[in-house]
């Protein structure tokens, strides 16, 4: 398994000790520092000796140092874990068993308890909220293709055949990387927390840039999936994109695009509850405006 981290000295010995407790035994956990300046190699080494391979690199970023570790990994099956997030005891063995079970299919998600910065409980992402079963599920995540690396399981012939991590992304990296894979392989859940993500802290998934990142993969992915999946159906997932990062660019000032994008969004679809949503976000974008004039 890898773990990427960048300058999380205090933060990495939970999601490590979180990985030393499953009850499946963890073969091989492989960190790779991507650039940190905060001691995190003395702490390692200090700690957990030759338990821990510790790799360093210059600054790359999370694509480049999640890649980095797939590439150096040499097990059968392949996890990531985020060096802010944990996983609970019995992930890696409901995970293998499900995939042993299995061989047609080349990953296997679970539901996430996500945490704030303290560790206390928000809320469950059910993943069957989204895929509703097992199996070809692309025309299901195009609509939410959002995931949680520490969440996955994968066969090492998924990466062997498709790649890693998009390096060019600043962000919606794991978007497009789980529509990749949705594309060629069979996904599955199990239907349980067996992690705890962390959300609320202030990162690349709050940058400006995420909108605009977001709503080019999954138009890539549209366009990819035409002749696969049910027109109607990429068209729906294309607008309920739309219509979300619309709502993300009025809340960050950005009129024009916002407006383009919801305008798309309503030309794509006649479903009542995603116009109802398009409607909506006039007095939201009034609201919104209206604050930035407000001096203080």
């Amino acid at each position: 398994m890898i773990i990427p981290t960048y300058n999380r000295r205090d933060l990495l010995p939970r999601a490590l000790d979180s990985v030393l407790a499953q009850t499946r035994s963890v073969d091989e956990i492989i960190v790779i520092d991507d650039g940190s300046t905060d001691g995190t190699d003395e702490m390692l080494r200090a700690r957990y000796g030759d338990r821990v391979r510790y790799v360093w690199q210059p600054n790359a970023g999370v694509s480049a140092a999640r890649n980095h570790g797939l590439r150096l990994a040499q097990g059968r099956y392949l996890a990531l874990l985020d060096s802010d997030d944990l996983w609970l005891p019995t992930k890696t063995e409901l995970q293998v068993a499900f995939l042993e079970a299995r061989p047609d299919f080349g990953m296997v998600v679970c539901d996430v308890e996500r945490i704030d910065g303290d560790y206390r409980h928000i809320d469950v992402l059910r993943r069957r909220d989204i895929v509703r079963e097992d199996g070809w599920a692309l025309r299901w995540i195009l609509h939410n293709p959002a995931l949680v690396p520490a969440s996955v399981l994968l066969r090492r012939e998924v990466v062997d055949q498709l790649g890693g991590f998009d390096e060019q992304l600043r962000t919606a990296e794991d978007l497009e990387f789980h529509l990749r894979v949705a594309r060629h392989w069979k996904i599955g859940v199990v239907e349980e927390a067996l992690v705890r993500a962390m959300r609320g802290h202030e990162g690349l998934s709050a940058a400006d840039s995420t909108y605009d990142d977001y709503v080019r993969v999954v138009e890539a992915a549209v366009a990819g999936a035409r002749g696969s999946v049910d027109d109607h159906e990429l068209d729906a997932a294309l607008a309920g994109t739309y219509v979300r990062n619309a709502r993300g660019m009025l809340i960050r000032g950005r009129w024009k695009e916002g407006i383009a994008l919801a305008r798309r969004a309503w030309h794509l679809t006649q479903d009542v509850e995603l116009r109802r949503q398009i409607k909506s976000l006039v007095p939201f974008g009034i609201k919104r405006l209206l604050r930035s004039l407000v001096p203080g």
